[in-house]
């Protein structure tokens, strides 16, 4: 009887290693990219590296996503292994530029402005496209400032980080953010690839080397707006390159930087079409007056200056506290990225990249 029995004890030990093994096996990138997750910020900010595949040539073959709800299908399905998850993607308002250092790098500045919120640096580096690093908006994923990715089990959603970006730049050297335009959502409608708003930041970054090759992806995608919203983009390259994308009227409008130009955008339209619908002018006013008092000419630490001279810290007549969640200098030519969180702009994280 005591032989037949460790006979059995030995059989289970054997049966859970497979299993645990195989489970490892299985999920040994997933757990990898959760374990690379750490708190870089009291606020309520973090970083990722991810590891795992997050499925984006897989959602191009497919013919992409129509809607919010189709994208998180599919995360659900290739990413989270069939745990539910929403998107609930808010309302925001945002301020980008690119300018030119004095010794000739060109940077792309961003505030990414709403009510307090948790926010990840994604590093990425897909198989099939170029590393990237980016800032996701976990509130997405239904994180909080109280309640963020801080142990095993509530790591799992940030797997889906990948999809809930909102300004990042690739190992090329192209950058882009985008920017809330209260307006119709854009809808199209034609046989083209379809992608949410977050997840054409997602291509852009893994497949464009170059602000032309960002414009051709846009002018070959379905853009189905998210969160009942429109929105417009700004791109930027290693070469001195900007340009913004629009959509008025279901169509897609793209305004390129003129030679000895500056370019700049908050959250109102720039295309003749729709010109200054929206808000933000008072911001887009001292960003183009200040680049162009400079001759689009502004070191890394003036970018940031000019990041807290448009930033935000207000509540409006409701209670609502709209302030900037992070304020980046992305260096398209170094490949650097200088961050502030939540308006602290005395404290500056530096980050090499891409080396």
């Amino acid at each position: 009887m005591n032989k037949l029995l460790k006979r059995v004890l030995i059989t289970i030990v054997v049966v859970l290693l497979v299993l645990v093994g195989g489970f490892y096996a299985m999920f040994n990138k997933e757990i990898t990219t959760m374990n690379s997750i750490k708190q870089i910020d009291d606020y309520g900010f973090y970083e990722v590296h991810v590891a795992s595949n997050y499925g984006l040539d897989g959602l191009v073959e497919q013919g992409g996503a129509k809607n919010d709800g189709e994208l998180v299908q599919y995360v659900i399905k290739t990413i989270l292994k069939g745990i539910p998850l929403e998107f609930n993607i808010p309302d925001f308002g945002c301020s980008t530029f690119q300018a030119q250092t004095a010794s000739g790098d060109w940077i792309f500045g961003r505030n990414y402005d709403l009510n307090p919120i948790p926010g990840m640096l994604v590093f990425t580096e897909p198989e099939n496209g170029y590393r990237s690093v980016s800032i996701a908006n976990i509130s997405v994923l239904g994180y909080t400032l109280e309640n963020g990715p801080d142990s095993f089990t509530s790591k799992v959603m940030s797997l889906a980080a990948p999809y809930v970006i909102m300004d990042g730049m690739n190992e090329m050297g192209v950058s882009i953010g985008v920017l809330l335009i209260k307006d119709t959502p854009t809808d199209q409608n034609s046989d083209k690839l379809d992608l949410t708003t977050t997840s054409a930041l997602r291509l852009v970054l893994d497949k464009a080397a170059s602000v032309d090759e960002a414009i051709e992806l846009f002018e070959n995608m379905d853009m189905h707006a998210s969160a009942n919203a429109s929105y417009h983009f700004q791109v930027a390259d290693a070469n001195g390159n900007s340009a913004v994308i629009e959509y008025i009227d279901n169509e897609i409008s793209v305004i390129r930087k003129e030679a000895g130009d500056v370019q700049a955008l908050t959250n109102f339209l720039i295309s003749e079409a729709k010109y200054n619908f929206g808000k933000g002018q008072d911001r887009y006013e001292i960003l183009i007056n200040t680049l162009e008092e400079n001759n689009g000419i502004l070191e890394t630490d003036q970018a940031m200056d000019l990041l807290q001279a448009v930033s935000q810290d207000k509540v409006d007549d409701d209670g609502d506290i709209t302030a900037t969640q992070w304020s980046a200098v992305y260096n398209n030519t170094k490949k650097t990225l200088d961050i502030v969180v939540a308006n602290k702009f005395d404290k500056v994280y530096s980050y090499e990249l891409f080396k």
